[in-house]
C-alpha cells in the first residue's frame, strides 16, 4: 500500500479501544556501539510503558513491539533501510513495520491513537522520485519512494565495437563511426520514450539523472519540456554500482533541492498571509484554520512543541487551558498542538511540511499554512 495512503488511514483513528504503541528508530548504524545504544532505547522504552496503568491492555503489543525492534537491531530484517516505524495495538488489530528510506528519530510513544508527525515529516522528506542512469547503449531507471528503491528496469541497446587502424581502413572507419553515432541515437530516443510513458502513466513528479554529465546533457536536449522541467539535477553513477548507492546520491540531492523549495514556498505564504488571503501564520489563526478544516497545506518548524487543549467534542484546538470549550461547552484535554494540528490537516486531506529552520516562520510561532479559501470572521 502507498504510504501517504496508509498515514492518512491511520490519522483517522482518533481514539483507539487500547493504547497505540508508536516507535520510530533511525537504523543507520555504522557500529556495534550505535546498535547497542538502540537496544538500550528500545528496553528503556517498554520497560517504561509496563509502568503504565494500562500496561496490562498492551502486555501482548509491547513484546511484540520489542521483538521486531530488536530483529531490526540485528539487521535481521529491512537492512537496506535507513529508518522504521512500527505501531501496535491488539484491540485494533494493528501491528505493523513501515521500513523507510530517509531515517527519523529515535521516538517511543504509548498514546490513545498511532504518534504520526514523524512520519508526516519523512514522507514529505523523500516524495516519489525516478533515479535515471544512462550511457550510450544501457539506462537504468529506479522508481524511489519513502519505503526505498523499487524493481530497476534495464534498457539496453546492442552497440558494436570497431577495430581499425588508418591506411584504408580511416575512410570505413569513419563511416562506421557514423553507424555508432545513429545507434546511439536510437538508443537515447528510445530512454526517452520510455521515460516519457512512465512520467505520463504512473505520475512521476522528479526525476533525479546519473551519469556523465556530457551524455545526461545530451539526453536531456531530446526531453519533452514538460518531463525536463521534473529533472532536479545530475548525480554521478556507473554502470556497476548496487542502484542503493546512486539512489542514496539522489536523496541527498533531492533533500537539498526541497529545503530550497521549502523556503521560497514559506515566503509566500507569509506574504500572502500578511496581506490576508488564502494563508494565515501564527499559532492562533492556524489553530482556527485547522478547527475550521481549511488548510491546503501546513508549515511546521521542526523543533515546534507547544501545549493546548483540544476539544473531545468538535476537536476545537485552543492555546489556553479552559476546561470547557468556548464553541461547543463540552469537555476538552491536553494535547501536544504540533501533533494534533498535523493529524487533523491530514484527516482534512490537506497537506505537512516540516521546515527545518526558517526566521520569518520563527518569528510567527513557528507555523503558517496556505488556505483552501479565504476565512472570514468566526460570528
Amino acid at each position: 500500500m502507498n504510504l501517504a495512503t496508509r498515514l492518512l488511514e491511520l490519522s483517522r483513528i482518533r481514539t483507539a479501544p487500547s493504547p497505540v504503541v508508536s516507535l520510530y528508530l533511525n537504523t543507520q548504524w555504522s557500529d556495534e556501539r550505535q546498535r547497542e545504544r538502540a537496544r538500550v532505547f528500545i528496553k528503556n522504552g517498554v520497560g517504561q510503558a509496563h509502568k503504565d496503568a494500562r500496561a496490562a491492555e498492551m502486555r501482548d503489543d509491547l513484546d511484540w513491539i520489542e521483538t521486531e525492534a530488536m530483529s531490526l537491531v540485528d539487521q535481521m530484517r529491512f537492512p537496506e533501510a535507513h529508518g522504521a516505524v512500527l505501531f501496535a495495538c491488539g484491540r485494533l488489530g494493528l501491528r505493523e513495520v513501515l521500513p523507510l528510506r530517509v531515517s527519523s528519530e529515535d521516538t517511543f510513544v504509548v498514546a490513545d491513537r498511532p504518534y504520526l508527525r514523524p512520519l508526516a515529516d519523512v514522507l514529505d522528506a523523500c516524495p516519489e522520485t525516478l533515479v535515471v542512469w544512462v550511457d550510450t547503449g544501457r539506462a537504468r531507471l529506479i522508481p524511489v519512494s519513502i519505503e526505498g528503491p523499487g524493481p530497476e528496469l534495464t534498457l539496453e541497446s546492442e552497440i558494436p565495437g570497431h577495430h581499425s587502424r588508418g591506411g584504408w581502413a580511416l575512410l570505413a572507419q569513419s563511416r562506421y563511426q557514423r553507424h555508432i553515432e545513429e545507434h546511439k541515437s536510437r538508443h537515447l530516443d528510445a530512454v526517452v520514450q520510455a521515460l516519457v510513458r512512465l512520467v505520463q502513466d504512473e505520475g512521476v513528479q522528479r526525476i533525479v539523472m546519473a551519469g556523465e554529465a556530457e551524455l545526461i546533457g545530451a539526453f536531456r536536449k531530446r526531453l519533452p519540456a514538460a518531463v525536463g522541467a521534473r529533472v532536479l539535477g545530475v548525480v554521478h553513477g556507473t554502470s556497476y554500482e548496487d542502484a542503493s548507492v546512486i539512489v542514496d546520491r539522489a536523496l541527498e540531492l533531492l533533500g537539498s533541492v526541497e529545503r530550497e523549495e521549502h523556503t521560497a514556498e514559506v515566503d509566500e505564504v507569509l506574504t500572502e498571509a500578511a496581506k490576508g488571503g488564502r494563508a494565515v501564520s501564527g499559532l492562533a489563526p492556524t489553530l482556527d484554520a485547522v478547527s475550521r478544516g481549511a488548510i491546503h497545506r501546513l508549515y511546521l518548524l521542526k523543533r515546534f512543541r507547544e501545549v493546548g487543549m483540544a476539544c473531545r467534542h468538535c476537536g476545537a484546538l485552543r492555546t489556553d487551558f479552559a476546561v470547557a470549550c468556548v464553541l461547543c461547552g463540552q469537555a476538552t484535554t491536553a494535547v501536544e498542538l504540533g501533533e494534533a494540528m498535523v493529524e487533523r490537516v491530514l484527516q482534512s486531506g490537506g497537506s505537512v511540511e516540516t521546515i527545518t529552520g526558517h526566521g520569518g516562520l520563527a518569528d510567527r510561532g513557528g507555523v503558517a499554512a496556505r488556505l483552501r479559501y479565504p476565512l472570514g470572521v468566526r460570528g
